[in-house]
């Protein structure tokens, strides 16, 4: 009895420390997920956090939840064996030997399940503390990217400074251009007015030189008019007077035509006559042309006939001098036809030798040349005939 008694009072100890171990683990269990860390008060940069919560944070928010459900079950777990314990040792003070064995078995598994709550809450603590480390590097990050951030916004800031500098810089520099430009534009402008000026008094003197050139050209052109109305006027005068002269040189021709269709029908008559005459006389000297005075009765006879008809078509120009004297040279064909008359000696005026001429061509053909004898014939198939007025030899 008094060995049972004893072992009694070593196991409720055991277990009273047992229970204690386990709930000041359990306390810390629970308490060390609570911890948060604070930002160092020396950082530079403060910020409102509005919303830092990630995939981890709830992980570990969770599995905080689970450890505090799992710390408040082993409360409730470790509540209700003291009270069970309690009711035991009240109700179990006999079988103490028969609990002490069950106790220390229970108490070897208490002890595992102690041992795997502390690997689960070293664990626990690695996790912790890596994620604190990751929070660290985390916030780390951020405050390098903050910084990052700030030189990137100073070096922005210091751009759009250098910006404004340079647009400033340009603004001036525009502004400049414009004021220069504005001011040749003026000079321009004040050059182009007096180019304008001077233009436009060139072209008021240019006008009036225009105007004095036309005045100038209306008289020559009313000097002209007036010479040629005047030349006009001669022209027609002169016209009126060569067509009068004109028309007395045609009354003229055809009276000279007339003129000389009469003295040719009187040539005509004349040679007719003379042919007649010859022929008469040829008729009337068969008994003289044995000998040659007849013959030559027959030649004066021939040259009679020849001179009168010549004189018969001779047209003396007007204003001949009674001393005006040509010879014309006379060769006919053996029937009488005139085969030259050729002036053999000029008399000084060329109208006086063309009647001359004129007179031989009018008079031919000879054809009284047949009716002499034949050793006669060639013998005055030539002759001369001198022309003077009045009188053909």
């Amino acid at each position: 009895m008094a060995r049972r008694q004893a072992r009694v009072g070593y196991g409720i100890p055991a277990l009273l420390a047992v229970g204690l171990h386990v709930l000041v683990l359990l306390v810390s269990v629970i308490s060390l997920p609570t911890r948060e860390h604070e930002p160092s008060p020396s950082s530079i940069v403060q910020a409102t956090l509005v919303s830092t919560e990630t995939v981890t944070d709830q992980a570990q928010r969770a599995e905080e939840a689970r450890q505090r459900a799992l710390a408040r079950q082993a409360a409730e777990e470790a509540a209700a064996q003291e009270e069970q314990r309690q009711a035991a040792e009240e109700a179990a003070t006999q079988e103490a030997q028969r609990q002490s064995d069950r106790a220390a078995e229970e108490q070897a598994r208490e002890a595992a399940r102690q041992a795997a709550e502390l690997e689960a809450a070293r664990r626990a603590e690695e996790a912790e503390a890596e994620t604190r480390r990751l929070e660290e590097q985390r916030d780390a990050e951020e405050e390098a990217q903050r910084e990052r951030e700030a030189e990137e916004q100073a070096r922005r800031e210091q751009e759009a400074e250098a910006q404004r500098q340079r647009e400033a810089e340009e603004q001036a520099r525009r502004e400049q251009e414009a004021e220069a430009q504005r001011q040749r534009e003026e000079e321009a402008a004040r050059q182009r007015e007096a180019e304008e000026q001077a233009r436009r008094e060139q072209e008021a003197e240019a006008q009036r030189q225009r105007e004095e050139e036309a005045r100038q050209r209306e008289a020559e052109e009313q000097a002209r008019r007036e010479q040629e109305a005047e030349a006009q006027r001669q022209r027609e005068e002169e016209a009126a007077r060569q067509r009068e002269a004109e028309e007395q040189a045609r009354r003229e021709r055809e009276a000279e035509e007339r003129r000389q269709r009469e003295a040719e029908e009187q040539a005509r008559l004349a040679r007719e006559q003379a042919e007649a005459e010859m022929q008469r006389l040829i008729e009337g000297a068969d008994e003289r042309v044995a000998n040659a005075q007849q013959g030559q009765q027959a030649a004066n006879d021939f040259i009679a006939l020849v001179r009168r008809a010549v004189e018969q078509a001779w047209r003396i120009p007007p204003n001949v001098s009674s001393g005006t004297t040509a010879e014309i040279s006379v060769r006919l064909g053996p029937s009488g036809e005139l085969f030259a008359a050729e002036i053999s000696r000029s008399s000084g005026d060329s109208a006086f030798d063309r009647s001359a001429v004129q007179a031989v061509e009018a008079a031919e053909p000879f054809a009284e040349l047949r009716q002499l004898p034949a050793g006669v014939q060639r013998d005055y198939r030539e002759f001369n005939l001198r022309f003077r007025p009045g009188d053909v030899r």
